[in-house]
């Protein structure tokens, strides 16, 4: 939430936004001023009006900030390293209001690489929510799937929701469990 070492910006552009928790796309105009509440994973989380936003990271620059660097892989880099990049990119994707990535969090209950015969990758994802009714189920799942498919030679990320097993908090890294105080 909104705190005094929160960073205040302005939007220099009007800028799509995901109104946090109820997940509703919304559009903040140009000059509305809030405060940067959580910014991982090349996303932002902002403070803004008494209410919490998100932005993606291809619209930093609405609000002063840079966009991702695109990502690179090796030239002819195997499966083996597709999946290092797809588990790293996994831990770009977090939960607006928790900073903690949704591999820590223990949301992630699979993410299988499908190499083609034309050097293409196909990415299926099986992952859960903390709770069935969350607000940006829809949000986080389709963070995962935009965040999967800027991989180079990913053509595609299916990202199925599942709920079984029911998430709980023994999924999460002993990390994840000491930073929320669930130990």
């Amino acid at each position: 939430m909104y705190s005094r070492s929160s960073e205040p910006v302005r939007f220099e552009r009007d800028c799509a936004a995901v109104l946090v928790p109820a997940g509703e796309h919304v559009t903040l105009p140009a000059g509305s001023a809030g405060y940067i509440t959580q910014a991982l994973g090349g996303s932002y989380t902002l403070f803004v009006e008494g209410n919490l936003f998100r932005i993606s990271g291809r619209d930093a620059d609405a609000i002063g900030k840079e966009p991702p660097v695109p990502l690179e892989l090796p030239d002819g880099a195997d499966d083996a390293a597709v999946e290092r990049m797809v588990w790293s990119q996994l831990r770009t994707c977090f939960d607006p209001e928790i900073p903690i990535n949704v591999v820590d969090l223990g949301l992630i209950y699979e993410a299988d690489v499908q190499a083609a015969d034309d050097g293409q990758r196909r990415l299926e994802v099986k992952m859960t929510l903390t709770a069935p009714g969350c607000g940006m189920g829809d949000i986080l799942v389709d963070d995962v799937r935009s965040k999967l498919e800027l991989i180079p030679t990913v053509v595609e990320a299916d990202v199925e929701l599942v709920f079984d097993p029911p998430w709980n908090r023994s999924m999460m890294s002993e990390a994840a469990r000491l930073e929320t105080g669930m130990l």
